[in-house]
């Protein structure tokens, strides 16, 4: 897809001063993004920059492995010492420092961790290994999740004994659900994600328009994103507490149904721990009693729940958008990219990451 016409600077600048003019007579405006590559575009863009002073961008929990608790990174990486066991993870868990230790310290210490960009990539392994016990941990938004149930019906359809699945997968919308629901935090609409919407469809975001909350699904262009908050700005002004398509090439009305079948015969929904937030109810998956001899949870032990943030780390504030990374007072000095204290810091997609590199 040729993506120039969504790089359009006279319509960019169009579309700002649009934003400009509807957002003129409006109190403080409080837009959050849910999504980590929104966070990154924002900041890559410097879109804070160029919004008029009464509307304010603050990044959510967009972040899938900073919000994964920190016993559950303990737990893999004490998994990846044991003999004949090989830890299997995507490539941005490895830094992410748990409760007591990260992967990246568990593999120097001779721990056995494969990075995938894929879970399918556990097949081959295990068939290959058959004495090795292979433990996939499965993190991810909405997005990733279709691709882990899917190998998870391939490990059973193969018959692949020496598989597991330590799964930590979180759930947007009762996320959303919960933010909304927080008085503290002061939110006026979302930016929606674009990846998880593919997926979900405009109709799974209903909790924000029975809690009165307007949201637009937004692609992650320059223009898509100033169309989301000028869209956005407009249903604030008029009142109106609507869900909006605004990645309509990409998002059908229907998401993907397929993706969301192989998700529900796989998993089903639980109350989840997010690191730094606390219990959302709903917001996590664990894999149905049929597939239990494939839960890693019940094959090595259980994994304790813990919301803590290390030392003086500010993640769990700056996750809820209570305050920006640069307010944390470990930011760019003890927490740097280099040597960072807290997750939102490791991530590609993490708040504190982007605002290091781009600036608040």
């Amino acid at each position: 897809m040729d993506l120039t016409p969504f790089r359009d600077g006279a319509l960019a600048r169009k579309l700002l001063e649009r934003i400009r003019r509807t957002a003129a007579p409006l109190a403080g405006v409080k837009i959050m993004e849910v999504c980590g590559t929104h966070t990154m575009e924002i900041g890559r863009l410097r879109l804070r920059s160029l919004l008029p002073a009464n509307v304010k961008l603050v990044s959510g929990p967009g972040c899938p492995i900073c919000v994964t608790p920190g016993p559950v990174i303990d737990a893999a990486a004490e998994l990846s010492m044991r003999e004949n066991l090989c830890l299997l993870t995507f490539g941005d868990m490895v830094r992410v420092p748990g409760d007591r230790v990260s992967l990246q310290q568990a593999r120097a210490r001779g721990g056995s961790i494969e990075v995938l960009t894929s879970p399918a990539g556990m097949l081959p392994l295990a068939a290959a290994h058959p004495q090795v016990e292979h433990v996939f941990v499965a993190v991810g938004f909405e997005t990733t999740i279709p691709a882990v149930a899917r190998t998870v019906l391939e490990v059973r359809e193969r018959r692949l004994e020496n598989c597991s699945f330590l799964v930590a997968h979180r759930l947007v919308p009762p996320a959303l659900d919960a933010l909304i629901a927080d008085p503290r935090l002061g939110i006026s609409g979302f930016l929606l994600p674009g990846h998880v919407s593919a997926v979900l469809g405009p109709a799974a975001y209903g909790c924000l328009e029975q809690r009165g909350m307007p949201g637009v699904i937004t692609g992650f262009e320059p223009l898509d994103i100033l169309l989301g908050v000028s869209t956005l700005l407009d249903l604030i002004a008029e009142g109106r507490a609507e869900v909006v398509n605004g990645y309509s090439r990409v998002v059908g009305r229907e998401g993907n149904p397929r993706a969301r079948q192989v998700i529900e015969r796989v998993f089903q929904p639980v109350d989840a721990v997010w690191r730094g937030i606390g219990v959302i109810p709903g917001s996590g998956l664990a894999l149905r009693e049929e597939f239990a001899s494939l839960d890693a949870e019940r094959r090595f032990g259980q994994v304790p729940a813990s919301t803590e943030m290390p030392g003086a780390c500010s993640c769990g504030e700056v996750l809820r958008g209570l305050v920006a990374p640069a307010e944390c007072p470990l930011f760019g000095r003890e927490c740097t990219p280099d040597s960072p204290v807290g997750p939102c810091m490791v991530s590609a997609e993490g708040s504190c990451a982007a605002h290091y590199k781009y600036g608040g």
